[in-house]
């Protein structure tokens, strides 16, 4: 079995126009609601093998709480340039090569790429991951190589609105 979690960046902050949109920081809505759904996914007892995330400051960001939220190593998250703006396709190839000794992986990239990534493998439409948002997507596999070609099961489809609004359980 191989479980991926795709997690959307928290919100970012939009403040200073003479940023670019890679150096764009979390702001004080996603430095809240980043932390809020490490803690519930730490309830539900997922706690990835690995985290691979966007260099993007505002996803190492979410990356980084998310980890320690975990009880993850920081510093053992492995940032990839091509996560930053990748086509699903991209995002795909990505899970294709992930180490088969890491069975729980998490991903925190950008949408569309990881909306698009979360519909393409998984068994439920979803139109939009919001920011923060997970989508989990489980593979009844022993090897990455074949998940990746392979609808999953989506598990999980979660957000910090609908846990702030008490539609989490």
């Amino acid at each position: 079995m191989r479980e991926l979690f795709l997690m959307r960046h928290a919100k970012s902050s939009w403040d200073d126009p003479t940023l670019s949109d890679f150096d764009r920081p979390l702001n004080a809505r996603g430095k809240e609601d980043a932390p809020l759904m490490g803690k519930y996914l730490k309830k539900l007892g997922i706690k990835p093998d690995l985290i691979i995330s966007s260099p993007a400051k505002r996803a190492k960001k979410t990356a980084k709480i998310v980890a320690e939220e975990l009880g993850y190593d920081t510093d053992a998250i492995d940032y990839k340039d091509g996560i930053y703006e990748a086509s699903p396709q991209s995002l795909l190839y990505l899970v294709c090569q992930l180490p088969d000794d890491a069975k729980r992986v998490m991903i925190v990239g950008h949408n569309p790429g990881i909306t698009e990534l979360a519909n393409v493998l998984g068994d439920i439409t979803i139109d939009n991951i919001p920011t923060a948002g997970v989508a989990g997507i489980a593979f009844d596999t022993q090897r990455w190589g074949q998940a990746c070609r392979m609808k999953g099961h989506t598990v999980l489809f979660e957000y910090p609105k609908k846990l702030k609004n008490g539609e989490l359980h």
